[in-house]
């Protein structure tokens, strides 16, 4: 493959271009502050990518002959501004012990990881500069069997998942491919360059077209709330092989409920205003969007989701991340939360309570991650189910046949 030119964008905004422009600008000014109290960082051993193939590019060009038709249109991949990987993903991530860092309000979001035993948080103030953290996960511990994960953050549409990097037997990694469908972020895999929409984790144009990734569930919280909850556990720190100023918003006021997005094609679903939250489930099944305004009012909202009984909640406490030029300083967008009701066999139902959650069966208290903190439970947890945080115009566009909570 020769180098990773991009694709041509088609009717691409201005505004958006200059905050790719913004993106790339900004490495000559940014911070060269990497972490918090002095404490060094430390690697994690990383399972090994497969070896780059030489077969044709998506990256260079989406309907290339020898490739399989695209899933979307072509007209409908625009490009962002920065060039692939103009948006540098992180490729050696450097961890802090919960215990190190020093950098972080309470109120900052994190992105919350947990696979087995192995808990991670990765900071928005990090996340937002990079989209992508290529990484690898030990379920079982340091010894037991590696798994290598994709974090991902695309600020144009505020959504967080995570996803196994593995297809067919393969491990990929994946860069920014300076292209958005949707508005949303398309990631590449170096190993085929093919696209994949950073919102289904689905291979839209490339060699592996109509391949998915498996995903994890993630979770965006406080830093407060992630930092009690996991004493135990790794921080991604800013030590990131790049120079950005880490803490600060490229995208100030891109989180304002009355304004349009950015780069987004097709037409808006008016059941909600565009940039409205959304606590979304079921993509690709029966989804489901739940409107955050009305979670945090209630603090829980309990429906069926695919046939299973689930609980959504909401906790105060934790900043937008796209509002105001500090990260620290955006308005309470509060932190959400998607489990099964049941553990070992016994339905719970919940109320919120001012530290968090309690349920009416055993009287015992639950953090924001699903955990029983106090009380008969203490030591039990929820199962996860997967959600993503999100304007609703994003989580229209991809399951358009959403009902809408409450």
């Amino acid at each position: 493959m020769e180098g990773h030119g991009a694709q041509a964008g088609i009717g691409t905004r201005w505004a958006l271009a200059a905050l790719g422009l913004l993106a790339v600008l900004v490495v000559a000014c940014g911070s060269e502050e990497t972490s918090g109290g002095g404490a060094e960082p430390v690697a994690v051993d990383q399972l090994d990518s497969d070896a780059v193939g030489d077969g044709i590019s998506a990256l260079e060009s989406i309907t290339a002959e020898g490739l399989p038709d695209p899933l979307v249109d072509p007209a409908e991949l625009l490009s962002g501004g920065p060039p692939p990987d103009g948006i540098p993903p992180i490729d050696d991530p450097r961890f802090l012990a919960t215990s190190e860092v020093d950098h972080l309000a309470d109120n900052e979001p994190v992105l919350a990881v947990r696979i087995g035993s192995d808990s991670r948080a990765y900071p928005v103030e990090v996340m937002i500069w990079h989209e992508i953290a290529n990484d690898t996960f030990r379920p079982d511990g340091a010894d037991g069997a590696a798994i290598p994960v994709a974090v991902t953050y695309c600020p144009l549409c505020n959504s967080a998942i995570a996803y196994d990097r593995r297809v067919d037997g393969r491990v990929l990694d994946f860069g920014t491919s300076g292209l958005l469908y949707r508005s949303a972020l398309v990631m590449y895999d170096r190993q085929t360059e093919s696209l994949w929409s950073h919102f289904n984790g689905r291979a839209v144009a490339g060699q592996l077209t109509g391949s998915e990734l498996e995903k994890y569930p993630t979770a965006t919280v406080s830093w407060k709330d992630w930092r009690e909850a996991n004493p135990d556990g790794l921080v991604l720190s800013r030590d990131t092989g790049e120079t950005r100023p880490y803490g600060q918003n490229p995208y100030p006021g891109y989180d304002d409920v009355d304004e349009s997005p950015f780069a987004f094609t097709g037409e808006l679903d008016e059941r909600l205003l565009a940039k409205e939250r959304v606590l979304g489930t079921g993509i690709g099944g029966f989804p489901t969007a739940v409107r955050l305004e009305a979670l945090i009012e209630r603090g829980v909202i309990t429906f069926e989701q695919d046939g299973v009984e689930v609980v959504a909640w909401a906790l105060p406490g934790t900043a937008s991340a796209l509002e105001t030029f500090e990260v620290a300083d955006g308005r309470d967008v509060g932190a959400t939360g998607l489990f099964r009701t049941g553990v070992d066999g016994r339905e719970l139902s919940f109320t919120r309570t001012a530290e968090g959650f309690v349920d009416a069966q055993t009287g015992s208290s639950w953090n924001v991650l699903g955990e029983a903190i106090a009380g008969p439970l203490r030591g039990k947890a929820l199962e996860p189910v997967e959600h993503v945080d999100t304007f609703w115009f994003a989580w229209a566009a991809f399951s358009p046949e959403s009902r809408i909570l409450p």
